[in-house]
């Protein structure tokens, strides 16, 4: 009898093992709910991705994601710059609903937001779900708590509190030091490109020991000006790319030396056995830098604006063995429906009111339920050209009604017949411009309730 006990508790130790080792080979670690990466970059341009055809860029590494699950060719930003379009990706919500209509900046004078403290993010409803939660890299809704990332649901924080860099290798500001590791100071030395990659390679090594799975939020300055990329990485795109101008070259060089780090993420994933059990997500807070020479595709304008090239940015979702591969959706689709969506694929219950819509069907390649929603775009800014007044843009169907600047008139263009938003109809389409019109002042109203500065 002894035996007979003895054997079977071997037998039960040798089962143990064989599913620990299972578990970190699939990345499961004895939980099966699917860890989440985010990878967000700062103002890259809609097309400024080789999967796209662009001929003198090459970003293997974004590509294998697109390739290795879906491609949103129709995915925009809430608003053309970034605290704004970070809001609603982190809340679900229209930015200005949360009070962040535009950047918030450690400036007062020069500060157009103010995150409400009580706002639910992502990570806080992720923590629900039993996740464990990082943020690396730029973080660009708020300076003090209570709006620091470890307060909002992050249990780590390892990166820069403000909205840019002056400079990608001493980390400054106006000559203030913003990189924090949770609520601490620290200098490190290095790009920061560099540093916010390795930073997230030793968290994704350090969770395959975990049993929980994992919310990492990897959002890089880059290629926000200044563009600075590495010389070795300069050189290689010059060599390469011989006639190419020289401020579009160090931008590819930029964006390039970045695609190299995701890849070092991703490959962590594959050698720590997480890969498998990974949904990535790779986007982009708004449309590319013109002046830096971003190429935004077949679209008009770029960065600030509220034409598609200020609001359209390169997306793509890879999650093995659920996604299938080398799919494409012309589906619309804004930063905040990622709130909904992730918290649906995490099994996490939505229990408030957000504006974000939920495109999970989507990614299991099912039909989506056509709300024919309105949708809205904000932004609010300071200096001679704003005045510290917002513009909107407003898209309903294929008509969108925009604005640019404050000052100026509204157009109105039919994305469907003029894609290129070439010939403003406004004066053509009395009725439609007058529907439009009223239903953008009762979201302004609706906005117009939410502080969007410091209280006193």
């Amino acid at each position: 009898m002894k035996n007979i006990i003895f054997f079977l508790s071997m037998m039960a130790v040798s089962l143990i093992g064989c599913f620990q080792i299972l578990a970190q080979k699939t990345g499961v670690s004895g939980n099966s709910k699917p860890n989440i990466l985010i990878i967000f970059t700062d103002d890259q341009g809609y097309h400024d991705v080789s999967y796209y055809g662009t001929k003198d860029i090459r970003t293997p590494n974004i590509d294998a994601l697109a390739s290795s699950g879906i491609r949103l060719d129709n995915f925009y930003t809430n608003s053309p710059v970034c605290a704004p379009t970070r809001a609603s990706l982190m809340s679900g919500r229209y930015p200005d609903f949360v009070g962040v209509p535009g950047l918030i900046r450690s400036h007062p004078e020069d500060n157009w937001g103010y995150l409400n403290p009580k706002t639910v993010l992502l990570p806080a409803k992720l923590k629900e779900g039993g996740y464990n939660t990082a943020h690396i890299g730029k973080w660009n809704l708020g300076l003090e708590s209570p709006n620091l990332p470890n307060d909002h649901g992050f249990d780590y924080f390892h990166g820069w509190l403000e909205d840019m860099m002056d400079d990608y290798w001493t980390h400054r500001r106006f000559g203030d030091n913003y990189m924090r590791l949770n609520k601490e100071i620290i200098d490190p030395e290095g790009h920061a490109t560099d540093l916010f990659t390795k930073w997230s390679v030793d968290f994704v090594n350090n969770q395959a020991r975990e049993r929980q799975p994992f919310f990492l939020y990897l959002a890089y300055n880059a290629p926000h000006f200044p563009v600075q990329p590495p010389q070795e990485w300069l050189d290689k795109v010059l060599k390469r790319e011989p006639g190419i101008d020289e401020t579009r070259a160090k931008l590819v060089a930029f964006i390039e030396h970045m695609d190299e780090g995701i890849g070092q993420v991703v490959t962590a994933l594959k050698k720590s056995g997480q890969y498998d059990n990974t949904i990535i997500v790779f986007t982009s807070d708004n449309g590319g830098h013109l002046p830096s020479k971003a190429n935004n595709g077949p679209t008009r304008d770029g960065k600030q604006s509220m034409y598609e090239g200020g609001l359209r940015v390169p997306t793509c979702i890879s999650w093995p063995k659920v996604i299938r591969p080398g799919t494409s959706s012309g589906q619309v689709n804004l930063s905040m429906d990622l709130y909904p969506t992730l918290l649906e694929v995490a099994g996490v219950s939505l229990n408030h009111s957000i504006e974000g819509r939920s495109f999970y069907n989507t990614l299991l390649g099912k039909p989506m339920i056509n709300d024919d929603r309105t949708l809205y775009f904000t932004r609010r800014e300071g200096g001679m050209t704003y005045g510290g007044q917002a513009y909107y843009a407003l898209r309903s169907g294929d008509w969108k009604l925009i604005q640019n600047n404050p000052y100026q008139p509204m157009e109105l263009y039919n994305l469907k017949t003029d894609p290129l938003e070439q010939n403003n109809t406004i004066e053509q389409n009395v009725e439609v411009h007058k529907e439009l019109n009223s239903i953008l002042m009762k979201h302004i109203q609706k906005a117009g309730r939410v502080p969007w500065q410091k209280p006193e």
